[in-house]
């Protein structure tokens, strides 16, 4: 099913809704490749697809957003198994808008502003200003997200930083945080371009690294001193991420 509801621009002088609709998807549904002249921001409500932005590729699900800036190329297809449903709101700017939008966002409360925004097909006169008041919110929403996003990869950071000595999981770092694993893992890495574990295993590696070098401790004791009682496994992952046995490292950087 698929609803699209006629809006016309409004003439204001940053935001103007040009476009609204809802659809619930076939299986593989696709659009694209496409442009578009103005901005368009998908809301996901249930189900999944994967969009596709100038070569970059997402896979999304319930709570994720997908913006199409003006005349990006983008395409975007449903699963074949649990097709998406989506809402979407097109606008134009005059001038910068009021945050950088990235590809994507995960932004459940979103549901709500998208909800609100099916309330225009009810008016006439008022839509555009209807449907500009919920971008705003949608763009306080979005703010207030990322901000939120912010400080737990700080807090997930200082964490590891404390605690890498320790028997410590991204499982155990999503829940002090109350997060989602599979959501901590990818907001993390969308913001510092590695996962979780991956950062976790280089920051032990590399304090291992330095203790062994700089300090000159024994492998045993690096290995323990960064979370590796088995000195077995210690070795297999610094060899891993350095190319060379710990013992060979250390030979190495005494030449």
């Amino acid at each position: 099913m698929r609803k699209s509801i006629l809006v016309t621009d409004g003439g204001f002088n940053a935001i103007n809704p040009v476009l609204f609709g809802y659809e619930s998807c076939e299986k593989g549904h696709a659009f694209g490749p496409a442009v578009r002249r103005f901005w368009l921001i998908h809301f996901v409500v249930s189900g999944y697809g994967r969009y596709q932005i100038e070569g970059r590729s997402h896979s999304l699900g319930p709570g994720d957003l997908f913006v199409i800036p003006p005349f990006a190329e983008t395409f975007y297809r449903a699963s074949q198994e649990h097709p998406w449903e989506y809402i979407w709101i097109g606008f134009t700017c005059r001038g910068e808008l009021p945050l950088s939008l990235g590809d994507t966002a995960f932004c459940p409360e979103a549901l709500s502003v998208f909800n609100e925004m099916k309330r225009c097909e009810s008016l006439s006169g008022g839509r555009s200003a209807f449907l500009c008041a919920r971008l705003w919110d949608l763009f306080s929403l979005l703010s207030e997200s990322r901000s939120r996003e912010k400080d737990f990869v700080e807090d997930a950071l200082a964490c590891i930083h404390s605690e890498y000595m320790n028997d410590l999981t991204v499982e155990q770092i999503a829940g002090r945080l109350n997060l989602d694993r599979s959501y901590f893992s990818v907001r993390f890495k969308e913001r510092m371009g590695i996962s979780p574990k991956q950062y976790l295993v280089r920051y032990r590696m590399s304090l291992a690294a330095k203790l062994m070098t700089e300090n000159q401790k024994s492998v045993s004791v690096a290995a323990y001193s960064v979370g590796y009682p088995d000195i077995f496994s210690f070795s297999k992952m610094f060899k891993r991420c350095y190319g060379v046995s710990p013992q060979e490292y250390v030979r190495e950087k005494r030449k």
